[in-house]
């Protein structure tokens, strides 16, 4: 397995091995033993979800509050363009994306720690995406931010992207901070420390 760090704390991106004969393919999408030695804190994976999505489709940016969400992102069909951005004000690369393109050809996986939003667009007519969560979705703590926010300037590889009702009206990052209440005075809910 190859690893490779990215400019955002704790971001990573897994390159597994893959076993190939006559038959087909085989490959590994997590071993806890192995992923956890490069990670910063253990994670605990607690629930796994799949999404398909045609071209242009975008999801995202998505995260959770008070129940953040580690996540390991693969795709088993087509290629996404996937993305991660620190949302969190008190962090020295605040505001920073890492964008990487995952593939069922590239076999690369995007590990995301807790604390930071995450969104993908679809580049092949149809991708199957799954990813592993570190807690439980939750409807009522889930947020989002507009993908196009200009403070952000994510250089997304789509111009009019498919957008669900609920994503066309994500505020910017900035709308959303000045409505932020901290949770409580000793912790930032976005604190990955």
């Amino acid at each position: 397995m190859n690893v490779c760090s990215t400019s955002l704390p704790g971001v990573l991106i897994f390159t597994p091995q893959v076993f190939k004969d006559k038959r087909g393919v085989f490959q590994e999408l997590y071993h806890q033993v192995r992923y956890q030695r490069f990670m910063d804190e253990p994670v605990t994976f607690v629930q796994d979800n799949a999404s398909r999505s045609t071209k242009n489709v975008l999801r995202g940016l998505h995260f959770q509050r008070l129940h953040p969400q580690a996540k390991l992102i693969s795709v088993v069909a087509g290629s996404i363009w996937d993305v991660a951005v620190d949302i969190d004000p008190a962090s020295s690369t605040f505001r920073q994306y890492v964008a990487v393109e995952l593939s069922a050809q590239n076999r690369r996986q995007l590990f995301i720690p807790a604390g930071y939003a995450h969104g993908f667009c679809v580049l092949s007519d149809r991708a199957d995406v799954v990813y592993k969560c570190s807690d439980f979705y939750r409807a009522e703590d889930e947020f989002g931010l507009s993908w196009n926010d200009p403070d952000l300037a994510i250089e997304w590889p789509v111009v009019e992207p498919i957008l669900s009702s609920k994503d066309v009206q994500n505020p910017t990052l900035s709308e959303f901070l000045s409505n932020f209440r901290p949770v409580n005075d000793n912790k930032d809910s976005f604190n990955r420390g």
